[in-house]
Order: structure tokens, then sequence, then C-alpha cells
């Protein structure tokens, strides 16, 4: 049980599990390199397409976006994708405009509360309003191949630019590992300390971890929400709702 320490009252994280499938997905978009750009990896370097300029963000942490889903199928199965792989429309991967390669996402579909879990491989979706491009496989899950696109949430469960066997560990450790959620970040020690005294008075396994970029830092607050992703996804989903408006899960 998870006490809200704003109001005092209760909710149950549901348990449940997740099967994380980690293979290959979607088209290869042409991309036009941006000069001064070469020390970067060839798939972190801005790109140019239909005259607007793309600059893939460096880490995937915290990531969440709202938006427009859409899916690829047999036009461009067996075609490369933007990172050299082999696009296949029966993979758990989707394309993604700026976010690293590799990246895990957890993808919910607002509209009928389905989740899948995919794996960025490519550029795209190019079609505005559109935020991510599905496999069909993917789609399928979602429910949305029929009618095309459907309006999501996207939230990054792990950073870009691992190997493939990395991505299976981490699969593995999605499935089976500790889930928290991050509640508050803070430039001040005293603020993020207050709200995880808040949490450790109510009874809950709560962690600050400090983040520093460049001449700054930042106290991060994690409090433990379970083993299972589902289960703390439905944690961070009451977190929000209880005033935690940028709660997101994190896999430790």
């Amino acid at each position: 049980m998870l006490v809200n320490p704003a109001d005092g009252r209760l909710f149950s994280g549901i348990a449940s599990t997740i099967c994380l499938l980690v293979i290959t997905i979607l088209s290869c978009f042409p991309a036009a390199s941006i000069g001064g750009t070469t020390s970067l990896h060839p798939t972190q370097r801005p790109y140019r397409i239909n005259s607007h300029t793309y600059y893939p963000i460096p880490s995937a942490y915290g990531f969440n976006q709202t938006g427009i889903a859409s899916w690829y199928g047999d036009d461009f199965h067996g075609r490369p994708t933007s990172n050299g792989e082999t696009y296949d429309m029966h993979g758990m991967t989707a394309a993604h405009k700026t976010l690293p390669m590799n990246t895990v996402l957890l993808v919910q579909n607002l509209e009928n509360n389905q989740e899948i879990i995919v794996r960025v491989n490519d550029r795209g979706p190019f079609v505005k309003g559109r935020i991510i491009d599905l496999s069909y496989q993917a789609a399928k899950r979602l429910n949305i191949v029929g009618k095309g696109t459907a309006h999501v949430r996207i939230s990054a469960l792990s950073d870009g630019e691992k190997s493939e066997s990395q991505m299976m560990e981490m699969a593995q450790q999605f499935y089976t590992g500790d889930f928290y959620v991050q509640i508050g970040s803070f430039a001040n020690t005293d603020n993020a300390l207050r709200l995880q005294n808040r949490f450790l008075q109510a009874g809950h396994k709560t962690l600050i971890q400090k983040y520093e970029e460049k001449q700054s830092a930042y106290y991060r607050v994690h409090v433990y929400v379970g083993r299972t992703l589902q289960g703390a996804e439905q944690a961070r989903s009451i977190l929000e709702k209880r005033g935690y408006r940028n709660a997101f899960v994190i896999a430790r």
C-alpha cells in the first residue's frame, strides 16, 4: 500500500507482468547531415527533412510526450531503418524524430488504455501532428491498425544507444526489477529532503539521487513502487492525479 503524504489517502499498486519484446522495425528516411557535428554518433547528428532541421536529444531520461501515433506495414517490410537494421513489421519497434536510438518506450493508447513496449530504431514520422510511428505488430497490439492513428502517451524507460544484448538484459530487468517513481527534482537539497521525509514518514522507501549537469546540481526524489512495470505505472498515474504532475517511472 502506498500513502499520499499530501492527503493521507491510500492507494494500491497493481502487480502484473508485461512481456517485453525487443526486435526490429520501420522504414529508412533520407536524412541530410548538418555541418559541424562529425564527432556525434551518426544517428545523433542533426538532419533535415522537408526543409525542417531536427536535433536528436542526447538523453531520453524522464522523456514523456503526448500526441498522435501512426504505423507502417508491408510497404517498408525488409527495408533498412535509420540505424541500419532491417524493418520487421512483426517486431515491436518504432520511429521517433529526436529520441536516441534503442530508447525503450512505454506507449499507452489513451483511447482504450492498452499499453505496449517498443524500441526506437528509426527516424520519423514526418507528418505534422504525429509523434511516433509504430510497427504493424505494435499498432495491432494497441488496436489502431484499422483506424490508422490514435492519441497516445509515450514514456522513456531507458536511455538510448544500447547493444542488442544490453537491450535483452534490460528487458529482463524491466520484467523483474525494482521500480521507482520520480516525484520531484530540486536545485535545493532542503526541498528534496522535505519531500523525501514526507514519504519516509508515511512508510515508503524513498531515495534522493544527485544529478550534476555542467555547473548545476539537481536532487531527484524517487519513491519505491514495486517490482512490476504495470504496477509502477498504476502508481505513477495515481501520484500524478494527486498533484505530482511530472511523475514518471524509473527502473533501477
